[in-house]
């Protein structure tokens, strides 16, 4: 088997599986990160949506040697409990998962979308969104998720990050 490297949410993975093991398979059968799911297996529900070198790909369809040597970014990579990335913090504002399991698609494809188009238009959002597939119907409420991110977003960009101290 090959041994080639990745690097995950920001760490180096020296890794040696299958030629034919997918990106989706290694990340959750060999490094535990359960944020992408395994839904249709065919690249067309979203379920298992991460970023490749910041770009939003379907893991279960990419071969994990096709991918080395590049920046993969799972949700668990886009933040953490106490410091959620907009994307996340908004869902969660808005409630938008029911049973969950389409959430990591949703979230990730947001993420990309608003990292490349900070305010799209209601259109543009249900577009990038439409490949990703919600069965419990929470459709609304994830609409509204992604347009709560964008307004937190916004003001993320708003504030300083650092200001001096009057002299």
């Amino acid at each position: 088997m090959p041994t080639f490297e990745l690097t995950v949410n920001g760490q180096a993975q020296a890794l040696t599986v299958s030629h034919t093991a997918s990106l989706l398979h290694v990340l959750r059968n060999d490094l535990g990160l359960n944020g992408p799911k395994y839904g249709c297996g065919l690249g067309q529900c979203g379920a298992c949506t991460v970023w490749v070198d910041g770009v939003a790909a379907r893991a279960c369809v990419i071969p994990a040697h096709g991918v080395a040597g590049r920046a993969i970014t799972t949700l668990e990579g886009l933040g953490s409990r106490g410091d959620w990335h907009p994307v996340q913090q908004a869902f969660e504002d808005a409630q938008a998962a029911q049973c969950g399991y389409c959430l990591n698609g949703m979230v990730m494809q947001a993420a990309a979308l608003l990292a490349r188009e900070p305010h799209p238009d209601a259109a543009r959002i249900r577009s990038e969104l439409s490949g990703n597939l919600c069965r419990c119907g929470t459709h609304v409420e994830i609409l509204d998720a992604v347009h709560r991110a964008v307004v937190l977003l916004a003001s993320r960009r708003e504030t300083p990050a650092c200001r001096e101290a009057p002299v």
